[in-house]
This record gives structure tokens, sequence and C-alpha cells, in this order.
């Protein structure tokens, strides 16, 4: 009778035994079979980054000439007098007349003053002012020229030059460069991290760009609305984009 016991308490300790070996067995199978599942269905996204030096293809440049005079008509004849030259002076720095534009006349009527220094309606004269302005893909010749137009002020002429400002006119073709630039870092970047996680990098799932930064050269400056600087010849163009790749 002792030895049936026994025998019966060994048979169903075993098959416990084996039903526990089982379970966990089956557990290790379906978590890896989970874990591939989901492995399968995982995506990995990080940021890529490009930048580039670019200089300036285009310089806008404009500068203001102005008179004074008590009469209308005599105003009018000095500021045409001082047009010629403006206009003079650029043909003979090598400036084609068809990259000259010239604004319309800007009129403004000046007031007298009491014997207390105070602003009369009576008027005493006028200023006229005009504006020229320079489009050219000269740039290092114009940007010269913006310097030295001063030299009309020893012409008689009352001239000031404004700043010039400097674009890029191949930002299109420039946007696909930067965008495969980019999307191919972050695609190192994507690759080191599925090593690291044991982990193979699939193909693209998605990738988008975000605002273009143009700025000066070595700056920092950055913006969500981007920045597009115009006030230098050498520029920074920089480019993220944000990537997804699906994980094997």
């Amino acid at each position: 009778m002792n030895n049936e016991k026994s025998s019966l308490i060994h048979s169903t300790l075993w098959l416990g035994i084996s039903l526990a070996i089982g379970i966990i067995i089956s557990t290790v199978i379906i978590s890896n079979t989970v874990t591939r599942v989901k492995l399968a269905n995982q995506t990995i996204t990080v940021k890529g980054y490009a930048e580039k030096r670019i200089s300036s293809d285009l310089i806008v440049w404009k500068g203001v000439f102005s008179v004074r005079g008590s009469e209308l008509v005599e105003a009018y004849k000095a500021l045409d007098h001082d047009l010629s030259l403006v206009k003079e002076y650029l043909v003979s720095k090598g400036i084609a007349e068809n990259e000259i534009v010239i604004s319309s006349i800007r009129t403004r009527s000046i007031y007298g003053r009491d014997a207390q220094g105070r602003p009369t309606d009576q008027v005493s004269g006028y200023e006229l002012e005009q504006q020229v302005e320079v489009r050219s893909n000269q740039v290092d010749k114009i940007a010269t020229i913006a310097r030295e137009s001063t030299e009309l002020i020893n012409k008689g002429v009352h001239f000031q030059s404004l700043e010039p400002q400097y674009f890029y006119t191949k930002l299109s073709d420039l946007k696909i460069e930067m965008l495969a630039a980019a999307t191919k870092d972050a695609r190192v970047r994507a690759e080191q991290l599925a090593v690291n996680s044991g982990s193979k990098l699939g193909s693209l799932r998605s990738a988008s760009m975000g605002v273009l930064q143009i700025t000066k050269a070595y700056s920092t400056e950055v913006s969500d609305y981007g920045i597009y600087d115009v006030t230098s010849l050498e520029k920074d163009i920089k480019a993220v984009v944000t990537v997804s790749f699906s994980i094997d």
C-alpha cells in the first residue's frame, strides 16, 4: 500500500513539473513571438541635420537723393539735374541703364515757424526726394559702388547710400540637396540607435523638412518661422528633417 502511495505521489510530482516546464517554454516562445511582432511594427524617429555655406548671387542696392527749394518748380528742376548726375555716375561705373530703376518723386511741404519757434501753417518751402535702385548679379561690383557712391556729394548731390541686400536665387534647387544631405545624416543616427538596441534598421517610412534657416556665416540664430538674412554676402543655410524608419 505504501509503495502504491509513493508511486502516485512521484507520478503527480513529475506531472506537475512537466506542466510547469511546458508552461515556461510556451511562455518564452510566445514572448519571443510577440517581441518579434512588435519589433516588426515598430519605427524609429530621428532628426537629421545639414549645413552649407553659400555666396549670394544677387544684390539689390538703393540710394536716395533729395533737394530743397522755396518754390516747387525750382525744386523739381534741381532734382532733375541731380538725377542726371546720379545716372551719369552709375553708368560711368559700369552699371547698365536697364539695371537702374528710378522711383517716383516724393514731395514734402516744409512749414515755417513763428517767433517762438512753433510750426505754422505757412509753407516756406519744399523737399523733394527720389530713389534709385540697382539689381544685379555682379554682386562684388555693385557692393563696391554702394560704398563709393557718396562721391556724388562732391558733385553737389545730397546722396545717401542705403545698405545693400544680398539674395541667393537658387534656393529651390538647394532645398533638394539639403533634404538629401539631412536625410542621410538622419539614417546614420538611426542606424547607430538600432545597433545599440540590437535591431536592424528597415526602410524609410516618412520624412518631413523643417523651415530653412539662412543666416550670416557662423551665426547660431534660429527661428520657428525660419530666417532669411539679406545683410551678408556669405551665408549659412541650415536644414533639419524629421525621419522615421521601420525596425526589422
